[in-house]
């Protein structure tokens, strides 16, 4: 048996493409619009890609908040079970991301050719740098919007954010913080909410205040051991999920499909800046 040579080292662009907020759409993703435009269904699609159920349906919330419109439009209940579907702004977005990534993998090739026989060395150095500058966050809720106006206290500021026409986000920071992130009206900002941070509340148990209260409709419910993800719908297509126990959802009676609303306290808001 001859022995192995070494392998050649390729390399590979891998699209991504970026918000403020972090990373919008990639291969991974586009693999999961794509095969939700195939099969119409999510868990048909994450088995093609594959994905988890949970992971498919946590990417596909994650793109409808960062949009500028929904990506994917999705109908629960009915005798068929609800199904999903692409909208035609996410086509767009498929094709746009298709023909960037193919003059993207252009460049790369026409890059290695000049530089001619590289160390493959440096080609994994390089690679593993791409992979240390990327940014991922535990936060299960992430929103960008704009700031429409920063009300000063004693101490801090309540700056509320412009998600879309239909909602607002309200959170609370220190006058070091707002100088700090340089926050202005009409600045482009992003959020972070992590989901035990988010109640769930419904029309027969309404909080006398809150300082965020999003109404929707329940798009999922994924139950633990002891407690449960539940993802609201919002208008305008955006998400948000809370992690609440398994008594609180019985006690609420929730289920998919129907109305709710998502409470967070301003102080549990995390607002960052790319600039």
């Amino acid at each position: 048996m001859c022995p192995r040579g070494p392998v050649p080292h390729k390399l590979v662009g891998k699209l991504s493409v970026d918000t403020e907020s972090g990373a919008f759409l990639g291969d991974t993703r586009i693999r999961l619009l794509e095969a939700i435009d195939r099969h119409g269904s999510i868990s048909r699609a994450a088995k093609a890609v594959p994905l988890s159920y949970k992971a498919a349906w946590d990417a596909v919330d994650a793109m409808n908040n960062l949009a500028d419109a929904p990506l994917v439009e999705r109908s629960v209940g009915g005798r068929q079970g609800g199904g999903t579907a692409l909208t035609a702004y996410g086509r767009q977005m498929i094709a746009l991301y298709r023909a960037v990534e193919q003059e993207y993998q252009g460049a790369i090739d026409r890059l290695v050719e000049r530089l001619g026989d590289a160390d493959p060395g440096s080609v994994r150095q390089f690679q593993t740098l791409l992979r240390r500058m990327s940014m991922r966050t535990s936060a299960r809720n992430q929103f960008v919007g704009t700031v429409v106006e920063l009300r000063a206290g004693d101490v801090d500021v309540e700056v509320a954010l412009r998600l879309d026409d239909a909602n607002l986000l309200r959170a609370r920071i220190t006058r070091a913080s707002v100088e700090n992130l340089a926050l202005t009206v009409g600045k482009s900002v992003h959020a972070f909410v992590k989901a035990p941070s988010v109640d769930i509340v419904t029309d027969g148990l309404r909080p006398a205040t809150a300082d965020n209260l999003w109404w929707g409709e329940v798009g999922a419910i994924h139950h633990g051991a002891v407690s449960a993800e539940v993802t609201l719908v919002l208008p305008g297509g955006r998400s948000v999920t809370a992690l609440v126990s398994d008594a609180r959802v019985a006690a609420l009676g929730l289920a998919v499909g129907g109305r709710a609303g998502a409470v967070c306290s301003a102080n549990a808001v995390i607002l960052a800046v790319f600039d």
